[in-house]
């Protein structure tokens, strides 16, 4: 079970990216990979169709590991947590923030 989400703000730990924030479009499971706004954008030629006559460059999303991504608790901090499960009084799970003494996540 992957601990970040689509719409989730992640930070990236690792890797020539090392430190931009932005927002995840995508969680690939079976590649343990996420794909995150402005961050990892490569380019693709397209060939020519009847939909684009002229053919050209596309920008497409590269995904990211999620080993290098961390979840981003405090937006105007900018402070990034690791995060865990928990069972409310519920009897739901809920995600926690393990840096902020597991702080209940939306």
């Amino acid at each position: 079970m992957a601990r970040i989400r689509k719409d989730d703000i992640v930070k990236l730990v690792s890797g020539t990216h090392k430190g931009k924030t932005g927002k995840v479009v995508a969680v690939l499971p079976k590649k343990d990979a996420v794909l995150i706004e402005g961050v990892g954008v490569g380019s693709r030629k397209v060939k020519p169709s009847q939909l684009n006559p002229r053919g050209g460059v596309k920008d497409i999303h590269v995904p990211t590991p999620l080993s290098k991504v961390a979840l981003v608790v405090d937006e105007k901090a900018a402070t990034s947590s690791r995060v865990g499960y928990r069972k409310n009084d519920d009897g739901k799970t809920v995600r926690v923030a393990r840096q902020l003494k597991n702080k209940e996540i939306k």
